[in-house]
């Protein structure tokens, strides 16, 4: 054991190595705590929105870090589960996008509007611009949708940079909803549902192209950093104009769909298990539909 450990690290395989390797171990993990401390002091200065958008935006980060725990654990996830788990994530970002986006936008418009058919036209118009910066994203920026055992290494990394970029929407989600009282755990909750198989496919797909599970698993978690930056990003945007919370909510709202359509429903049918990837779409629908109702 201590001869692979030191292999492992570079060191020799010596006493002396494998000193060093738990020299270096204890130094980083003494860091991470003393970062730690940091942040819990203030994450308990922080208040109001800002607080909501930071602890959401790290509870998404952390739900795509466990959702890779199982590659750890478990030899082969079959296509079946793969294709149920998206098809669930896929539903509660369906119905976060309308219970816990477009339904506050539409009360936020209606009272800064001056009757509902302009509120109407306002959050149409938000949910089609977060649509189409979505799109303006995905003919930018090169990626695929379609990872698996037989494509390059950079087909691969393509599909986990594409999985980054779809997390910034979210996390602003989270942000915006964090000054909606009535939105804030509910959107958080859901968006943190929907990371778990997205958290999963990352994983898988790298572990398919030959990658250690190790690392498989550190870049599937560190493919939701991004979100608490974007929610707070998303947060202090909003607070800083009570105009653009009905704006920030739809144009969020549309991002999400975008995602939905775009990236995880197809991902959810490649292989051929539509039944399995619907049957989870709809559990995944009511669950976060009952969840957004106490939550909310």
């Amino acid at each position: 054991m201590v001869a692979r450990i030191a292999r492992l690290h570079a060191q020799a395989v010596t006493p002396s190595g494998a000193l060093r390797v738990v020299a270096g171990w204890l130094i980083a993990l003494t860091g991470l705590a003393v970062l730690g401390s940091e942040l819990i002091d203030h994450l308990a200065a922080a208040e109001g929105p800002l607080s909501t958008a930071i602890s959401g935006g790290a509870m998404a980060a952390t739900a795509t870090a466990l959702g890779a725990v199982p590659l750890l654990v478990m030899r082969r996830i079959s296509a079946g589960v793969q294709a149920m788990l998206l098809g669930f994530g896929a539903g509660v970002m369906l119905a976060a996008s309308i219970f816990s986006l477009l339904i506050p936008a539409l009360a936020a418009a209606q009272a800064q509007a001056t009757s509902s058919a302009e509120a109407a036209v306002l959050v149409a118009i938000a949910l089609g611009a977060g649509a189409a910066l979505l799109l303006a994203m995905d003919r930018t920026l090169p990626h695929t949708h379609t990872p698996d055992g037989n494509r390059s290494a950079t087909a691969v990394w393509l599909f986990v940079f594409a999985i980054a970029v779809h997390n910034i929407p979210e996390g602003l989600a989270i942000g915006v909803a964090s000054n909606s009282a009535g939105s804030a755990n509910a959107v958080a909750t859901g968006i943190s549902l929907q990371n778990v198989p997205e958290g999963l496919i990352i994983a898988i797909a790298l572990a398919t192209a030959g990658y250690s599970r190790a690392l498989a698993f550190a870049v599937a978690a560190g493919s939701g950093l991004i979100e608490p930056v974007a929610a707070v990003l998303g947060s202090l945007m909003v607070a800083n104009s009570e105009a653009l919370l009905p704006w920030g909510l739809a144009g969020a709202a549309g991002a999400m769909l975008f995602v939905v359509s775009h990236e995880i429903i197809p991902e959810s049918h490649r292989q051929g298990h539509e039944t399995l990837a619907t049957s989870g779409l709809i559990v995944g629908f009511v669950t976060m539909l009952l969840m957004d109702r106490m939550l909310g």
